[in-house]
């Protein structure tokens, strides 16, 4: 290569460089720059409301539904009205139960499904006598699986609708 050539190809180098590096912000030699200060590491205390709710969502189990269907089955049921008496037993704490669905179907379809999973076991906890006003329902659809399998066992853990305490 003869040096004109060279030259032309380390110029082109040198402005593609600048070129790619425009966005980047320069740090002026002039500018004091500060480091945050380092803080002692913080242990993460509960406040009592949260520990509590912790607790009480603890003693709260999931229940799962067949597939394509969002009807309570009776084994569901019995852990219904266990979920009802753990919240009589704690008339101050509010509920989210959350719908979720296994990854067969479409998006919204599963959004649907889900809440309606969610909405039948709320309404099946009124009737046991928990205040409709304590519960509210979300649906998740397939987005938060609990087991990312592909297959029945896994799809069959997936449909369910599960209880979180709301602070």
């Amino acid at each position: 290569m003869n040096p004109k050539t060279i030259i032309a190809i380390l110029g082109a180098g040198i402005v593609a460089v600048f070129l790619g590096c425009a966005k980047k912000q320069v740090v002026k030699a002039e500018e004091e720059v500060t480091k945050p200060k380092a803080e002692a590491p913080k242990t993460e205390e509960m406040s009592p409301q949260a520990a509590r709710a912790k607790e009480v969502e603890q003693l709260l189990q999931t229940i799962h539904f067949d597939f394509d269907k969002y009807e309570i089955r009776p084994g569901d049921a019995k852990i219904l009205k266990e979920n009802a008496k753990v919240l009589r037993e704690y008339p101050e704490v509010k509920v989210v139960i959350e719908g979720h669905c296994d990854e067969r179907g479409s998006d919204e379809y599963n959004l649907a499904l889900g809440e309606r999973r969610a909405k039948a076991a709320r309404d099946y906890l009124v009737t046991l006598g928990i205040k409709k006003k304590r519960l509210s329902a979300i649906s998740y659809g397939e987005e938060r699986p609990v087991d990312p399998g592909h297959d029945e066992d896994a799809w069959a853990k997936n449909r369910r609708a599960e209880f979180r305490i709301q602070l």
